[in-house]
């Protein structure tokens, strides 16, 4: 045997012994069904229509189960066939499906000899197409047709939803290195759509009911980058309300059809409790149709969007109508962050060790060390008010770490700390810099006006704080050198800017935000100069009151959107 051989054969057990595992962890999890009306409105959606040929294109089920999207889809196959007179031993390569579980596998050949008895295939043939149809295996490992690869014209089903630190360490393991987008704590189903995405035929189309939280949260970014990257989402209908599965299970789903090929526009929908059958044949009859903007009924909401949003970056969420909003301000507006205009968003000044660095004793060291410092509770009123902190501060004017000979108070205080300087990390990475904070000070940033904002609230809450102070690590601020700060404000109180925050930020128990910067950069704002006298007027008027209403009104003008148009709803 040729040492190829013995590799080849080494892998094959290897997988098997994987597969094994991961069939054991599996069932415990048990399947879920979908039910019938939604496998037709995904079938629908992704092109799977009896007026095709459908003897001609190649379906892909990845996790056939007890067969709820297979058995539909091979009936409007065999009719497809039937009505163009098609001899039926040609449609044994027209389907493939893949099961885990050998139990589930015999089950789901029998339910296709029953389905296939019924519409008049003779049983010789129909026994044939079932074995040939329903593959035994792990999909994500299994050894696929060669024709297979860039073939499949649709790929339809209910991926499974099982985290992967759920399943054992040498699943996981295979898992990982074979799809490169299962990062972090991703679900299994993301490595699914990865391998169906690299199977697809130009203008192939997958249409599965599947969570969404990879559209937002960080273990989506790598497919999120690979679909931005030569695939298209061409629908995602919000369904986590919708009664889809024949027993109850949280798993926040969504109609989602993506396709091999250019981005184009993008059917966004939000459907609500009591949205069934006959709502989705209406909603999918308008997504196919490919016209009009809107389309409103008490079960839905949806809008067509003229394209998607791209990149690795967490993708948005909220209404159609936000999402429509989000993209008209995307597509016509810079971001925040702005270092070309001037603007900057960033975060205050981590020290390792707050208890040392920062005292309210205005006596703890030498007066040009102390700093004065803003903190989360000089803003709590909505005011800029001072509670008297101080930064003891190690850095000089250059950027470089000052001498603490000249500087007694200063270096008995550090002294004093003991480990809880010297220990950090920080210093241990570089002992001669033992007493430095994790970040550098800037000075130039103490005398600058700056729009200060918590991390972890509810709403965006900006206070001006006019200048003379450092911010600490629990502030994200914004400074610029062309806006009016005030008139800024105005803007950053607005219902606009929350709506921003909402869709990109990760929303913890109780409804709480996370006001960091990555998601502040994320919004978009109109140029001071664009903006006319009386709403900049209106906008900083507002700002002072606090009045979230009236910046919101003024914003909508700002920006130039008429709100009856291009709304926050």
């Amino acid at each position: 045997m040729s040492e190829r051989d013995v590799a080849q054969v080494a892998n094959q057990a290897n997988d098997q012994a994987v597969e094994q595992a991961a069939r054991q962890a599996w069932v415990s999890h048990g399947e879920v069904y979908t039910r019938r009306w939604v496998v037709e409105t995904l079938l629908d959606l992704s092109g799977y229509a009896v007026e095709r040929d459908l003897a001609a294109l190649h379906l892909l089920e990845p996790s056939a189960g007890g067969g709820a999207f297979l058995l539909p889809a091979v009936e409007r196959l065999v009719r497809s066939a039937q009505l163009r007179g098609r001899d039926l031993s040609d449609l044994e390569g027209a389907v493939q499906a893949w099961e885990l579980l050998p139990a589930t596998v015999a089950e789901l050949r029998g339910r296709l000899l029953t389905l296939l008895a019924g519409l008049d295939v003779p049983t010789a043939l129909a026994q044939h197409l079932a074995a040939a149809w329903v593959r035994q295996g792990d999909f994500l490992l299994a050894e696929l047709d060669d024709e297979l690869y860039g073939k499949v014209d649709v790929v339809i089903g209910n991926p499974p939803y099982i985290r992967i630190e759920d399943l054992p360490v040498d699943v996981t393991a295979e898992y990982r290195r074979r799809w490169a987008t299962m990062g972090g704590r991703a679900d299994v189903y993301v490595g699914f759509i990865e391998r169906c995405l690299g199977l697809l035929a130009p203008q192939g189309k997958i249409g599965f009911i599947v969570a969404d939280r990879w559209m937002r949260n960080q273990y989506g970014a790598g497919l999120r980058s690979m679909i931005s990257g030569g695939y298209a989402l061409d629908a995602v209908w919000q369904a986590h309300d919708v009664d889809a599965f024949e027993q109850a299970v949280a798993a926040y789903p969504a109609f989602t059809v993506l396709r091999r090929g250019a981005q184009g526009p993008v059917v966004a929908a939000e459907c609500y409790e009591g949205f069934s059958a006959e709502h989705a044949a209406e909603l999918s009859a308008w997504t196919l149709k490919g016209d009009g903007e809107v389309f409103e009924s008490p079960q839905v909401q949806a809008y067509r969007l003229p394209h998607w949003f791209p990149g690795s970056e967490s993708w948005p969420s909220g209404t159609p109508a936000r999402l429509r909003l989000i993209e008209h301000l995307n597509d016509n507006f810079r971001p925040l962050h702005d270092p070309e205009g001037g603007t900057k968003v960033s975060i205050g000044v981590a020290t390792g060790a707050d208890k040392t660095f920062i005292t309210t004793d205005t006596h703890a060291a030498e007066a040009e060390r102390m700093l004065p410092l803003a903190m989360a509770a000089d803003i709590a009123t909505g005011q800029f008010t001072w509670t008297g902190h101080h930064l003891l501060n190690p850095w000089d004017e250059q950027g470089d770490l000052v001498d603490l000979d000249a500087y007694p108070r200063l270096r008995a205080r550090f002294e004093a700390a003991g480990s809880a300087l010297t220990g950090r990390h920080v210093a241990k990475k570089a002992p001669g810099s033992w007493y430095r904070t994790i970040d550098k000070v800037h000075h130039e940033l103490t005398a600058k006006p700056k729009l200060l904002l918590q991390d972890m609230k509810t709403t965006i809450r900006p206070v001006l704080e006019p200048g003379g102070y450092y911010p600490h690590h629990n502030l994200y601020y914004v400074t610029s050198d062309s806006w009016d700060m005030e008139v800024l404000g105005g803007l950053l109180l607005s219902r606009i800017a929350q709506a921003f925050i909402e869709a990109y930020s990760v929303r913890m128990r109780g409804g709480t935000l996370r006001f960091q910067s990555q998601y502040l950069k994320r919004i978009r704002v109109p140029r001071q100069g664009d903006i006319p006298p009386d709403v900049q007027e209106r906008l900083r008027q507002a700002f002072r009151a606090r009045d979230v209403q009236a910046a919101t009104t003024a914003s909508f003008e700002a920006y130039r959107v008429d709100e009856d148009v291009l709304s926050l709803d």
